[in-house]
């Protein structure tokens, strides 16, 4: 293996994956929240340069080739759990990433099966739409658990009328509280939605992969 640009950048993409989760053993909320935000961004900004470096400067590799869509996979997955923990396995949240699990380890096993004839499936513009819906939505979700500790934190010792006044502008917003619970409110459904559109994308690729090593697969049987 050369040790390319784009290959330390995929190989560092792997190792930030299971990071995203370990910031959550180490630091306390917020700042495991920001961190993880940031190791995530940073990751998911390194899986466009490397793929883009490697063709513009003719580096692509089958090590490169190899190591990519497992460090995609490895990113989404563990990000996925983390939230769907933190979450306190929300429904919203539970259902769409259990589709996403299910397909990304579904069609590893058939790519696994499949051995060198998985090469022949290529990627489509349709999976790395799915990849970028994935990410950014990972993206938004851990934003909104940031915006969600500073509205728990700036809120504390309010009751329930005490906090509808500030929002609604009857008590003066020292802190910003409505501005942050707007961040935890948008976020969250914006997160949501775009998690239901790649759970939706994540399903379509998957069944367009079955069906189109349906023809392999029984050359095999």
């Amino acid at each position: 293996m050369t040790w390319t640009l784009p290959n330390i950048l995929t190989v560092l993409r792997l190792f930030a994956a299971p990071g995203v989760a370990i910031m959550f053993l180490y630091f306390a909320r917020p700042w495991a929240d920001w961190y993880a935000l940031a190791l995530f961004i940073g990751a998911a900004v390194t899986d466009f340069f490397d793929g883009w470096i490697a063709r513009a400067w003719k580096q692509e590799s089958k090590f490169g080739a190899m190591l990519d869509p497992i460090a995609d996979k490895a990113m989404v997955i563990i990000a996925i759990a983390v939230l769907t923990a933190l979450s306190g396995m929300n429904p919203w949240i539970l259902l769409p990433a259990t589709v996403i699990l299910f397909r990304e380890v579904f069609v590893s096993g058939l790519r696994e099966f499949l051995g060198d004839t998985a090469g022949t499936l290529k990627v489509t513009k349709l999976a790395k739409w799915k990849t970028t819906a994935q990410m950014v939505a990972i993206a938004v979700l851990f934003a909104q658990g940031v915006f969600e500790h500073y509205v728990v934190m700036w809120s504390y010792g309010m009751d329930e009328q005490m906090f509808r006044d500030v929002l609604n502008g009857d008590v003066e917003d020292e802190l910003g509280l409505r501005m942050v619970y707007d961040g935890y409110y948008y976020s969250w459904f914006l997160g949501v939605i775009l998690l239901w559109i790649a759970a939706l994308l994540t399903l379509i690729t998957g069944i367009d992969y079955f069906r189109k090593a349906l023809p392999h697969l029984k050359e095999s049987a």
